[in-house]
């Protein structure tokens, strides 16, 4: 039983120091900015260029945060972090694709996994590191809040090649400040997420116009039902 207990005991301390880190991290950044992600660095070693620029929520149109919901987690406001109805309809839907042997592998992930696995995770989709993502998920909906989880996601979230954040997005793509993005613009770039590299949110396609046009229709019940009352009060 001794040897057994020494055995354990690096093991144990490589957990508590694993733990001490990750919580270390999330304290930092509910004050400072993170100044850099997993992505950004892999994105600038392949060419893409970084083009970051961090903002305030205060200095964001409350559209871009209606839209986002309304496109990405609608319900943002009412969960821990996570949605196990929409992992369970994932769960569903990933088994249909799987016995046909073709479509496109869907997610369930709220806002605050993603926040989570860009802020602190490198991308991909091993058990390692969505188990990872879910100990941050836990950690940043207790400490940060959902209006810091919001505008930390809104800032780190890429809009196109190597355009970060939605400031330098708005300036990409509209050439205007986030703050001054209008309600369709906003849809727009909340259209373009799942795929900002493939699709454009300005003079956009057939396929980003028709989700543009049902997130803004959707953007109104999240203002009427107070869906986005936790981050805009």
């Amino acid at each position: 039983m001794q040897e057994r207990g020494r055995k354990r005991r690096p093991i144990l301390g490589v957990a508590i120091f694993g733990a001490l880190l990750a919580s270390a991290g999330v304290l930092l950044h509910l004050i400072v900015p993170p100044p850099n992600t997993w992505l950004m660095t892999s994105r600038l070693l392949e060419g893409d260029g970084r083009d970051y620029r961090w903002r305030s929520l205060d200095d964001m149109s409350p559209r871009l945060v209606e839209a986002v919901i309304a496109a990405e987690d609608s319900t943002f406001c009412a969960h821990r972090g996570f949605d196990m109805k929409a992992i369970e309809r994932a769960l569903k839907s990933n088994a249909r694709t799987g016995q046909r042997g073709r479509g496109r592998i869907r997610g369930g992930s709220t806002i605050s996994q993603q926040t989570a696995k860009n802020v602190f995770l490198w991308p991909g989709r091993d058990w390692i590191r969505k188990g990872l993502e879910a100990g941050y998920t836990v950690l940043i909906e207790t400490v940060w809040g959902k209006r810091r989880i919001m505008e930390v996601y809104l800032n780190v979230a890429e809009w196109a090649p190597g355009v970060y954040g939605a400031e330098a997005a708005s300036q990409h793509w509209y050439g205007k400040s986030a703050s001054d993005l209008s309600a369709r613009e906003a849809a727009r770039l909340a259209a373009i997420l799942p795929s900002p590299r493939r699709y454009k949110a300005a003079s956009p396609g057939p396929y980003v116009r028709r989700r543009a046009s049902r997130i803004q229709a959707a953007m109104g019940t999240v203002r009427n039902d107070g869906l986005a009352s936790c981050v805009l009060g």
